[in-house]
């Protein structure tokens, strides 16, 4: 026989080379497709988006709490007349 055992170790070892070459090349594929669709490959990114949403809810929020606000001291106000006028009212 032509193939010694040294040979058929060897072809084991490659072709175990060549399964985890490619086995980490996919891996590294599916990882570079991924960040694109984080951080975006020429178009906002699904991070770029999520930042802008928050950045939207923070500026409502700041502006909701300060109509609440007003709200609330429009109603405090109203109780205050009230309970200050109340004798006036029922004489």
């Amino acid at each position: 026989m032509g193939v010694s055992v040294n040979e058929q170790e060897l072809s084991a070892v490659r072709t175990m080379e060549r399964s985890f070459e490619h086995e980490v090349l996919e891996k590294l594929s599916r990882l570079e497709a991924k960040m694109d669709s984080l951080v975006g490959n020429g178009q906002p990114g699904r991070m770029t988006l999520a930042e802008n949403r928050i950045e939207d809810l923070v500026r409502n929020d700041v502006r909701r709490t300060v109509i609440e606000r007003f709200v609330n001291a429009g109603i405090a106000v109203l109780i205050s007349a009230g309970i200050a006028l109340h004798g006036h009212w029922w004489k």
